[in-house]
Order: structure tokens, then sequence, then C-alpha cells
């Protein structure tokens, strides 16, 4: 198995990413919550990954924690839901709201994700729910997924509470170069204020 990959990020096209690891151009798959946490490319950067062996495919997908790529492998087990519909899943929610969304039997927030109906909101609901115990722990760790304080602030606001489009926006417009993650943090924070 690959548990993860530190490369350089050479392409971004959703769901599409290619990392350069030592000259090795690793082709994933990510949730559009990943790609919100992406830095520019050239940058060097960690994903967490999984490996789907398939009779006519090999596909890795790629996550920007440890807790999504938990709730993608929570989710692919479920029946009939394969590594397609988790990876749509995980685009249209983090794994902190899809849990909430489990934990509060909450079928309209799930049925509102694309590919998800009436029928399969309620398996997930049902076939997810003993699992919650393992995948708190999980949920609530978050790693950055490059070593710069600029993201390792978004990483910081996001779990603060934002959602990580809305923290890479936040920090987007200030000027990083030579500042410390703190603060970023901070400039973020205020300008969140104003």
């Amino acid at each position: 198995m690959i548990g993860f990959l530190r490369g350089k990020l050479v392409v971004k096209a959703p769901p599409l990413l290619v990392l350069d690891v030592q000259g090795v151009g690793y082709e994933m798959e990510a949730p559009m919550t990943t790609f919100y946490q992406l830095p520019e490319l050239g940058a060097e950067i960690t994903l967490h990954t999984h490996l789907s062996i398939r009779e006519d495919a090999h596909s890795l997908f790629a996550f920007a924690s440890e807790a999504d790529r938990v709730m993608f492998r929570s989710l692919i087990k479920v029946n009939g839901v394969g590594p397609k519909l988790a990876l749509t899943i995980l685009s249209g929610q983090s794994a902190d709201e899809l849990h909430r969304c489990i934990h509060d039997n909450d079928t309209q927030a799930l049925i509102r994700l694309p590919g998800v109906g009436k029928k399969t909101a309620e398996r997930l609901i049902i076939e997810m729910r003993d699992r919650l115990p393992q995948l708190e722990d999980s949920v609530t760790v978050r790693t950055p997924i490059v070593g710069n304080a600029k993201q390792e602030a978004v990483s910081a606001l996001c779990s603060l509470g934002y959602k990580p489009l809305d923290a890479s926006k936040m920090v987007q417009g200030i000027h990083t170069e030579g500042k410390s993650c703190e603060d970023i943090i901070r400039m973020a924070l205020q300008g969140a204020v104003k």
C-alpha cells in the first residue's frame, strides 16, 4: 500500500492531480475539499493516499488529511458506494460535515449531494453509524498538506471551524513572506472581523 506521498505538485486539474516524487509522476484523484487546500504549482506537498486495485485499473486517491482518508475508506465499505461516489460525497462535504450528518441522521443534507438519493443516504447513515466512534478520533485530527506558514495558517483556520475555501480566501490577500503562521492567522482573523 502507498500510505502517503511527498513531492512537487505539477498538475492541478480537478479531480486529477499529479505529484512528482523524485522524478516519478503519480496521477491521483482527489475530492474538491483537498483541492481547496492545495498551494500553487511547483510547491512541495504531502498527501495521504488510498490505492484501489481492480481487474481493469489501479487508481490512487489523495487526501489533504488523514481524517478525509479514513472517511473515504469508511464510505467505500458501504454497500453500493464505490470510490467515485465516495470522492463525490467528500467533494460536497468535509469529513467533519459528513460525520455530523451521519450522527444527526440528516438525510436531507446527504440527498443534496450529487449521486446520492434517498435510499443511498439512508444506507450511509445506517451502515456508518456504528463506525462513528472510530471515525471521531481521526476526523478531529487535521494535518497540513504543506510545510509553509501560509498553508499551516489555512489548516489552523479550518480547525477553528472555517470551511477550507473560506479559510483559503481569508489568507489569500495577506502578504505572507517572512511572517510566522501565528502572524498570518492573527491577520486573517482581524480581516474577518472588519
